[in-house]
């Protein structure tokens, strides 16, 4: 089974699990939307009051973008993943809104994303790209920015010392089992996991600024958990 039909077969029940095999689901999330309305909100009038253009790399379920959505009603959505049956959740969720994002099924790593964009956002998915590929990958998001433009990734980060690694890990481990998981639900995560390819938060920062990026930070972690991104130049 490759990485598309592991996250096809979960679809079902992927976003019912989400509060549980991600412990810290409301302040992650909030931080991860929050980061973008107060960007927005910096803005100048006519970026402010011209619909926003979102591309979502390895948009899943929509999840992540759903919730950017519902704070941007006018912000027009480009969701992006490989996944079919996660796309099709995606769909749905944005029409509940009486929205109808741009569907867009391919590799992100290399499909033509056909625009600029105000804001690339990108939740839980880029870990599973190999190192190369994310430098890679992040020199393309800062070069399809619009001037001024931010990237924000929500995503998993690996412990920068093999102690670490360890501590973030029982500390999931220990999370998720308090929360209640299935031990089905926990060995079908243990499987998708197979498939994380993590690299350290700093390592990660170093990467966006050596392409470009301005302003780089991290606005929320915990744990393995981080919310981190930065700007492209105004000019």
């Amino acid at each position: 089974m490759n990485i598309q039909q592991a996250f096809n077969a979960s679809a079902a029940d992927y976003d019912k699990l989400r509060r549980i095999l991600i412990p810290c689901f409301d302040d992650f999330y909030k931080t991860a939307v929050e980061v973008i309305q107060n960007d927005a909100s910096s803005k100048d009038k006519a970026l402010r009051t011209a619909p926003l253009k979102i591309l979502d790399l390895g948009s899943g379920t929509g999840l992540y973008s759903g919730m950017v959505q519902a704070v941007f009603p006018n912000a027009e959505f480009t969701l992006l993943d490989l996944a079919i049956e996660m796309l099709e959740k995606a769909k749905s969720r944005f029409n509940r809104m009486g929205k109808f994002p741009r569907i867009m099924i391919g590799d992100y790593t290399q499909t033509d994303w056909e625009g600029s964009y105000d804001f690339v956002i990108s939740g839980l998915s880029i870990h599973h790209l190999s190192d190369p590929d994310k430098q890679r990958l992040y020199q393309r998001i800062y070069d399809t920015l619009n001037p001024g433009g931010m990237f924000v990734n929500a995503d998993q980060v690996k412990g920068k010392t093999p102690i670490l690694e360890k501590l973030y890990r029982q500390h999931w481990l220990d999370s998720v089992c308090a929360l209640g998981i299935s031990h089905e639900d926990l060995n079908a995560a243990k499987k998708r996991m197979e498939y994380d390819r993590m690299a350290p938060l700093d390592t990660q920062l170093g990467w966006l600024e050596a392409a470009g990026f301005q302003d780089v930070d991290c606005w929320y972690k915990n744990f393995s958990f981080a919310v981190f991104g930065g700007h492209r130049l105004t000019k």
